[in-house]
């Protein structure tokens, strides 16, 4: 590479010329196919937005000046062009460059960026401080996509924006749309004149004149600038709904057209105010197979660059994910109720809703990115009688805790609330696990909160959440592949707040909760050859809790150990001590195994598993920890051998 490989800072990009950074552009395309083609990544966005990044860090002064990521996965070539080129092959790997911006990382990343549709709210506070810290050569920039303008926080930024002093330049990154219907012409023309460094003095100058003669004042102002943006509107019969936000406006423009970029930014650079330039751009741009299929080139996985060929796994003998088996269930059951319906907040594809979407079309929403709506949403058509399934992430219902409190619990609503990717989901990182859901759900009044241990136990829940039970239903589960290689049932219902014991014991019990129980039932599996008798117990419920299973486990074991893919205060653990505690079972010891009162990084699931101690061989050192602890509690401290390894135990077998 000519160019790419010298820049490893802003300040060398700096020293080209326009026709240079064309070439830099060029190469950073080239980087990014190469190295997400054999370690996956987030592609089409990051694709699409290489002539923006170059341009921001050309003209800007950063880290000084901030520039504002919104999602993260677009900013791929920023990371590339600050000081981690050589280090992207490490991209979402355990120790490696995390997948979105975080401040942690670098200077250079001003705010975590995992979540949609912060980046306006964040800039304009950045701004805001800039004016109290009088910082006003402080340039702040929010990137923002045009998905994330769904989310209902972007429009609280943008109202807000526009009622206190602030200089906040806003970029809406608008991939949706061709360019060549909104570029040429009338409409150039008008980006050209009023992004002009002449026209905006001149403007300026005759406001401040008008001022001076007290002939307009600044509500006037304000209603002429909304005037403008509809006479803007009008004539390039382009829709603008920042009108009503007494923002400036600039666009379309073409956001892969280098050369414009940097001339039009550095028009409206030293403007004073709100602005909004609007660009379009292709995502995937670059790389034909992804501007042809957006959705698929997301997140493609490993792919062969030259031929432009995924590579799958072989699907054969495979377990199915499980939003896979909830997908597919989901249509099986609204063939046979008609009053079932499906929600997604623009997550059809990951959660397997677009199974349900080709089924029955008429009776699938996907609402884009507006968690919040999308709950209340679904309360509103249970009002009438639907049954939503109201499928989404876990770590982005987060995002929606208002609404389930207020919309549905409280009002005792027939949503099923399915929380994909719960527990933790590899990769991307703390921002993306759902770790939280057990403990933030378990506190809310008339919700069910489950989790299936296999692809048969979800088919069951979701029956149950149908036929067997007349409120709010949660069910979460985790990413990846189930536990069975044949996942069709003939689904039933369960009782609900009744768990299930796996396995008889008499040394000591452990109780897990959801598919992570299958570690916990290997790491058993393992115990039993050192000769330690576990009893196994699935609690299937967290709320309701089966507390006549417990009693009795409560009653035969002096030591019982938790297991759950969640943190630890809070979930499942915490529910077993307050039961035992309030029920003066005082001479019973808990052990809780869980995501520990902290952020886990990035890795792979089994890498994330270990460092939390929840796959199989941290659980077998928690359950030989505590059978030595009851075998010193039995026999005389001097004459108690030492602890034992399992690990070396199993490995001597």
């Amino acid at each position: 590479m000519q160019y790419l490989q010298e820049i490893n800072s802003p300040d060398d990009l700096k020293k080209l010329s326009i026709e240079q950074l064309e070439v830099v552009c060029d190469e950073l395309r080239e980087f990014i196919i190469e190295q997400l083609s054999h370690n996956p990544g987030h592609f089409g966005s990051s694709l699409g937005t290489v002539e923006l990044t170059v341009a921001l860090h050309y003209l800007y002064n950063t880290p000084y000046d901030r520039i504002v990521w919104d999602v993260g996965h677009q900013a791929y070539s920023h990371k590339i062009l600050t000081g981690r080129r050589d280090r992207f092959s490490t991209n979402r790997k355990l120790g490696g460059l995390s997948g979105f911006t975080n401040p942690a990382e670098s200077e250079y990343d001003t705010f975590i960026a995992g979540h949609a549709s912060t980046s306006i709210s964040a800039a304009l506070g950045m701004a805001v401080a800039a004016t109290i810290n009088k910082e006003k050569d402080r340039h702040v920039v929010a990137v923002i996509g045009d998905g994330s303008m769904t989310g209902g926080l972007a429009y609280e930024g943008l109202n807000n924006a526009c009622s206190q002093p602030n200089n906040l330049l806003i970029i809406l990154n608008d991939n949706n749309m061709s360019i060549d219907n909104n570029v040429g012409g009338i409409q150039d023309y008008l980006v050209k004149l009023t992004t002009s460094f002449k026209y905006n003095r001149f403007r300026n100058s005759l406001y401040q004149g008008f001022k001076r003669r007290n002939l307009i004042t600044e509500e006037e102002k304000n209603i002429v600038l909304r005037f403008n943006n509809s006479m803007k509107s009008l004539i390039t019969k382009e829709q603008n709904l920042f009108e009503g936000f007494n923002i400036r406006y600039f666009g379309p423009v073409d956001g892969h057209d280098l050369p414009g970029l940097i001339r039009i930014l550095r028009n409206i650079r030293n403007m004073e105010g709100p602005r909004l330039l609007h660009i379009k751009t292709v995502k995937g741009k670059g790389y034909k197979p992804a501007e042809k299929s957006a959705t698929i080139w997301h997140a493609p996985g490993l792919f062969n660059k030259d031929t432009g060929e995924r590579i799958l796994k072989d699907p054969k003998n495979q377990p199915l994910p499980y939003q896979d088996v909830f997908g597919h269930t989901l249509v099986e059951m609204a063939g046979q109720n008609d009053k079932i319906v499906g929600v997604t907040p623009a997550m059809p594809t990951g959660c397997s809703m677009t199974y349900m979407m080709e089924a029955f079309p008429n009776r699938s929403f996907d609402v884009g990115i507006a968690e919040a709506h999308a709950v209340t949403f679904s309360a509103g058509m249970a009002k009438e009688g639907l049954i939503p399934f109201c499928n989404i992430y876990s770590s982005f219902m987060q995002r929606a805790y208002d609404q389930v409190i207020h919309d549905v619990a409280l009002q005792k609503s027939k949503v099923i609330m399915c929380l994909d990717r719960a527990g933790l989901v590899g990769p991307d990182g703390p921002t993306h696990h759902g770790v939280f859901d057990l403990a933030y759900l378990r506190p809310i009044p008339n919700l069910v909160i489950s989790a299936p241990y296999n692809e048969h136990e979800l088919r069951n829940l979701m029956f149950t959440a149908v036929y067997g039970n007349d409120g709010p239903f949660v069910i979460r589960y985790p990413r990846g592949q189930g536990e069975l290689s044949e996942w069709k049932n003939a689904p039933h219902l369960l009782t609900i707040g009744k768990g299930r014991k796996l396995k008889k014991g008499k040394d000591m019990a452990l109780l897990s909760i959801g598919a992570i129980g299958n570690n916990a039932a290997k790491a058993i599996a393992q115990a039993e050859k050192l000769g330690i008798s576990v009893a196994h117990y699935d609690m299937v419920f967290l709320k309701p809790i089966d507390e006549d299973l417990l009693r009795k486990v409560a009653t035969k074991f002096k030591q019982i150990i938790t297991v759950e893919n969640g943190v630890i205060k809070g979930g499942l653990g915490s529910a077993v001590l307050e039961f035992l505690g309030e029920n003066h079972f005082t001479d019973v010891q808990v052990h809780r195994i869980g995501i520990p009162d902290e952020f886990i990084t990035h890795g792979s699931i089994k890498e994330l598993q270990q460092i939390a101690e929840i796959d199989e061989e941290g659980i077998l050192h928690q359950i030989v920890k505590q059978y030595h602890s009851i075998r010193n509690d039995q026999t005389d401290a001097e004459s108690t051998p030492d602890p034992v390894n399992p690990i070396e135990l199993i490995h001597d077998r």
